[in-house]
């Protein structure tokens, strides 16, 4: 018999016989029920022993194994963990009935956030049982903050949703430091932006509707295509500016503002925001409307607040023609324009020359001869009442004190010294001056005193403050003409390229 059969046959029998000795040298490990083959690091195959080289690599593979036979092991337990929590509770993520304003059913135990599921209900509970609407009847110190207004023209935004979480949280901890706590809601009417999407709504069923000759107009179209509808309307007496707001279109514009506020309000409900809605505001309710008027009137009364009609002085006001209001500073967006381009103007069929400076001349008064001026908008020297130079631009030096002739309706416009707006070596050094029509030369035209001729009417055509010959016409219209009557008069200079900062109503691209 070999050797190592005879090495196998000693260990069944010491293992059988319960014998303390539970190794040999020989490569056996010994277990009180099994028997395994387990190399030991001082023999071979060949009986020989292992090289160093050998035994690094022997306790890599060893450490290698090991590592696998964890990792099989923790996914293991894993796995069992997993189907122990399927059967512990099987109704994971499935929310319990809660009726309608009733504290949230709380049965299930939520092994991970749901949001959905966890949210759900307790806001109707909430506002049923009254917990953000102020008592005006205890005695508590008082805090009152308003929410600010959202737009009733869309939905909130994430700016919306920071401003209502820190006022919420200031509203709660006000709350629970025993105040008589009042967040008050509301909407804001948002007048412009309204009244720019219903021009084109409601202009979209008038057309369908009612005048057939514009059925080129479809759902869908661009807002500047239905500017330039509602102008053509409003030209061939189709329809007044008011009248598509009036009677049924009003109830419309009315459901729309709901339809939109609703989503506001499901929004800040979901946002947990701890308002009193039992005092909802909307900027243009009976209330708040009176109150406007009343705050306006004492203003007035008061002397605090301006107004063309009590003869104080008038403004320079970024005009709409489109949608016939003021507009503010933020509501202009600018175009920068390096050369001669053609826009599309809402109300006009042509694109609209832009980027071009203008030089015509004005004749002065006793046999003089002419002064030279340029402009980018060569249909308001119709309202012109001045020429700027510089006082001490020598060229135009026997000038000062001296008059130049308007050649369309021989109006007198007196030659002004202007160090501030002019700059000599700038074009001709000459500045036609519109004190109506542009801010520098309304500065211009207050410093000198001057007379301020509008031009324009509140929908962008010329008035009778032009001459009879421009009245009616709408002002781009007017720049093309004007051109041509200064040509016939032998005035005109020419035109170039011309970089410009074009201002843009940002509601009706007007």
């Amino acid at each position: 018999m070999r050797n190592k059969e005879r090495i196998l046959l000693q260990s069944i029998s010491l293992a059988n016989s319960g014998s303390s000795n539970d190794s040999f040298d020989c490569g056996f490990s010994l277990h009180p029920k099994l028997l395994f083959f387990a190399p030991a690091a001082t023999s071979a195959s060949d009986g020989k022993e292992l090289t160093p080289e050998q035994l690094e690599r022997k306790k890599k593979k060893e450490k290698k194994a090991q590592a696998v036979s964890n990792v099989s092991k923790t996914a293991k337990k894993k796995t069992s963990k997993r189907e122990g929590e399927e059967t512990e509770n099987p109704t994971d993520y499935v929310e319990p009935e809660t009726p309608l304003g009733e504290k949230k059913q709380l049965s299930v135990k939520w092994q991970t956030y749901n949001p959905s599921a966890v949210e759900k209900s307790w806001y109707a509970w909430w506002e049923k049982s009254n917990f953000f609407t102020a008592d005006p009847n205890i005695s508590k110190p008082a805090f009152v903050m308003v929410l600010p207004p959202p737009n009733v023209t869309g939905a909130l935004h994430i700016g919306h949703a920071l401003t209502a979480s820190i006022e919420d949280t200031i509203s709660r901890w006000r709350r629970m430091s025993g105040y008589n706590t009042l967040w008050i809601p509301g909407m804001d009417h948002a007048g412009i932006a309204t009244q720019s999407i219903w021009n084109y709504v409601l202009l979209t069923a008038v057309t369908q509707e009612e005048y057939s000759i514009y059925t080129a107009l479809v759902p869908g179209t661009e807002l500047v295509q239905s500017l330039n509808m509602i102008c053509k309307l409003l030209e061939t007496g189709f329809l007044d500016h008011m009248s598509i707001f009036r009677k049924e279109r009003w109830t419309k514009v009315w459901n729309w503002k709901n339809e939109c506020g609703g989503t506001i309000l499901k929004q800040l409900r979901r946002l947990g925001a701890s308002l009193d809605w039992s005092r909802e505001c909307f900027t243009m309710d009976e209330k708040r409307s009176k109150a406007v008027t009343e705050a306006f009137v004492r203003l007035g009364n008061e002397g605090l607040i301006y107004s063309y009609h009590l003869s104080r002085a008038p403004r320079m006001v970024h005009w709409d023609c489109v949608l016939r209001t003021a507009i503010s500073d933020i509501e202009v967006e600018y175009a920068d324009i390096k050369e001669k381009t053609f826009l599309n103007v809402p109300g006009y069929e042509e694109p609209v020359e832009f980027g071009v400076l203008t030089s015509f001349a004005y004749p002065l008064e006793g046999g003089l001869g002419e002064i030279v001026v340029a402009t980018t908008r060569i249909e308001t020297m119709l309202g012109d009442t001045a020429i700027a130079i510089h006082p001490e631009d020598k060229r135009y030096s026997h000038l000062h004190g001296k008059f130049a002739i308007h050649p369309f309706n021989e109006r007198k416009l007196p030659i002004v010294c202007d160090e501030i707006l002019v700059d000599m070596n700038f074009g001709t050094g000459a500045v036609k001056i519109t004190p109506a029509h542009d801010p520098n030369d309304f500065e211009v035209g207050q410093r000198h005193k001057l007379e301020f001729i509008s031009i324009f009417t509140d929908d962008g055509k010329i008035n009778r403050n032009a001459g009879a010959y421009f009245e009616g016409m709408p002002r781009f219209k007017a720049r093309v003409a004007v051109t041509e009557a200064l040509k016939e008069k032998g005035l005109y200079r020419g035109a170039k390229d011309n970089e410009m900062h074009l201002g843009i109503c940002s509601r009706s691209n007007c």
